[in-house]
């Protein structure tokens, strides 16, 4: 079989979550309303940041893009998974199979450099309020967000790249809800030693250099906050920095226990439960836990509300 006819014939078939129809509806109307709730939160926020100008400070740059790649991975992952609820089929071409697969690896490393940028960003703040803001322009804002956008942009296009050098043989049940690049190598007639390999190395290194950098920064302002003496100042701070941590530690833990964990290409039957926290759970906590409790956003919001 030639590369063209390949391409051309190849279909996949999705695993669908159950095959209860009674909990087919129920899941259907949970995840239609995480969906939802999802991309109004994070949409929201995202216009809510670029029209308030006394938020365009280097904190709220890097949270709206973190909303906005969060709503990319919904758009990529959730639609499909919702249609596959009520499809007899649930076939999924080679083409949208990858172009799933290249938004939701953009999302998810842009991700880890934004979460990154906005560690060090408060580890600035909290650390070198003196120093802040000549260390922390605008303009390097702009250069620390575009290099996460070019970052998720490489990793995914040199993943979707070595996939194609893969031969899929007839139609195959893919054990997952999406089109992931571990269940995708399973699928392989071919040895996928080079796939394996790069995902390791690639997602390993991306992940230990990011999430060196939240925790070295967490560490930072932990060890400040314990020596301020306030107690008011001291609580504040580490309630907003626990609600962070809370979110970055499940975000990287999920992602470590798919990509980074021994025999990940072995396992199937730990990929969706993981799954489904950092691709769908994640992206609905995010608005909460980044603008819910800022008293900024609120006040905003407030003010807005009043005013309709």
């Amino acid at each position: 079989m030639t590369w063209d006819n390949h391409t051309m014939t190849t279909e996949f078939i999705l695993t669908e979550l159950t095959d209860n129809p009674q909990l087919k509806i129920f899941l259907f109307l949970v995840f239609l309303t995480i969906y939802l709730i999802t991309m109004v939160g994070n949409l929201g926020l995202v216009a809510l940041i670029v029209t308030e100008r006394h938020l365009h400070t280097p904190m709220y740059i890097f949270l709206s893009n973190l909303a906005l790649m969060d709503s990319c991975c919904s758009c990529a992952i959730t639609p499909k998974m919702l249609e596959n609820f009520f499809s007899k089929s649930r076939i999924i071409s080679l083409y949208e199979c990858m172009a799933q697969f290249y938004f939701f690896c953009f999302a998810e490393t842009a991700d880890c450099f934004l979460l990154a940028a906005m560690a060090y960003d408060r580890f600035m703040a909290i650390c070198n309020p003196l120093q802040y803001h000549a260390m922390m322009s605008k303009k390097l804002c702009i250069k620390m967000t575009t290099g996460a956008y070019i970052a998720g942009n490489l990793h995914s296009m040199i993943h979707v790249g070595l996939l194609f050098r893969l031969t899929f043989c007839g139609r195959h049940q893919i054990h997952h809800f999406l089109c992931d690049i571990v269940p995708l190598i399973r699928l392989s007639c071919v040895d996928p030693y080079i796939n394996e390999f790069m995902m390791f190395i690639l997602s390993g290194s991306i992940q230990t250099f990011t999430i060196t950098i939240v925790i070295m920064s967490y560490l930072c302002i932990l060890f400040i906050i314990f020596k301020m003496k306030s107690n008011k100042g001291t609580g504040k701070a580490l309630s907003t920095c626990a609600s962070h941590f809370l979110s970055v530690s499940i975000f990287y833990g999920c992602l470590l226990f798919m990509f980074i964990r021994p025999n990940s290409v072995k396992e199937e039957n730990k990929d969706i439960p993981v799954s489904v926290f950092y691709t769908i759970v994640i992206p609905l906590l995010n608005p909460f836990i980044y603008s819910l409790r800022n008293k900024e956003v609120l006040k905003v919001m407030k003010q807005i509300m009043k005013m309709s």
